[in-house]
């Protein structure tokens, strides 16, 4: 009986160089800077690495590929760095639907006249200052794996497994920062109002442009009815019609994260055990 590892794969090298350029000029088409921080950006993205994780899979198979085992011990810890790089961000985007779900619930049970909503309105934006921290501290960490690789990804993909693996956790690390940024994109387009993450990793022609998202659209509602709350005798229920449709919007935007993101995680979890196999082979 043939054992089906031996067998031939069904993708070519040269097809998944291919398919390789194809997300890579994709990606640039969709971003800023190639970073993105639209929602549907970056879930294109998120579809195209999980297209690459499912070919790495299909070419390790590959009778052309060599692997170098030296560099399976680099590659071991990198894709550790990744696996725990997706778990904070997906405990982020999980705290965050806590969060949300919150507000949610309390302004449909007692809306804005309970005391209790402004305490609410409060712990979100504590929370977010809390989760931009952490935004912060992962963002260095996946800045410092993007220098260990190296900025040159020039590859093979006809000789060397390793190094096609640095090409798909280059675009693994840019596609993580581009969704922690998105996570820590300000309230709106004051330069005082944002953050220093955001302030780092924005362009100039994002800043200028005033850029906003899901998370941005939810802190902006806030920050409003917040105003209009200390200003004696104003109305806000227009705004918290507003409030009520952007916290919807924004629920569905993260479930939608939370799935690709288990998707990634799973695939993370695959290459690592694939490098294990191949380094202990």
């Amino acid at each position: 009986m043939l054992d089906p590892l031996a067998l031939p794969s069904r993708l070519h090298p040269t097809d998944f160089k291919v398919e390789l350029q194809k997300v890579k000029y994709s990606w640039q088409l969709n971003s800023t800077d190639h970073l993105p921080i639209t929602s549907e950006a970056i879930q294109c993205g998120l579809v195209g690495l999980a297209g690459l994780y499912n070919s790495v899979e299909e070419l390790k198979q590959s009778p052309t590929i060599r692997q170098n085992a030296k560099s399976m011990e680099d590659s071991l810890s990198e894709s550790m760095v990744l696996l725990d790089s997706c778990s904070i961000i997906r405990e982020l985007f999980q705290m965050i639907k806590e969060n949300v779900q919150s507000l949610q619930s309390a302004l449909r049970r007692k809306g804005l006249s309970d005391p209790s909503i402004h305490n609410k309105i409060t712990a979100y934006f504590c929370f977010r200052r809390k989760m931009n921290k952490c935004v912060a501290k992962t963002l260095k960490t996946l800045k410092n794996l993007e220098h260990k690789i190296g900025s040159d990804h020039s590859v093979n993909v006809e000789s060397n497994f390793t190094s096609v693996l640095r090409q798909v956790t280059g675009i693994t690390i840019a596609i993580l920062k581009s969704i922690l940024v998105f996570l820590s994109l300000p309230t709106g387009n004051h330069p005082r109002s944002w953050s220093f993450v955001s302030k780092l990793m924005l362009t100039k022609s994002g800043r200028e442009n005033g850029l906003i998202n899901e998370v941005g659209n939810v802190d902006f509602a806030l920050k409003t009815i917040q105003g209009k709350l200390r200003s004696s005798g104003a109305t806000v229920v227009d705004e918290v019609q507003m409030l009520q449709k952007t916290l919807q919007n924004f629920d569905a935007t993260i479930r939608v994260f939370e799935g690709a993101l288990e998707r990634l995680n799973r695939q993370l979890v695959q290459n690592r055990v694939i490098l294990l196999n191949i380094y202990t082979c």
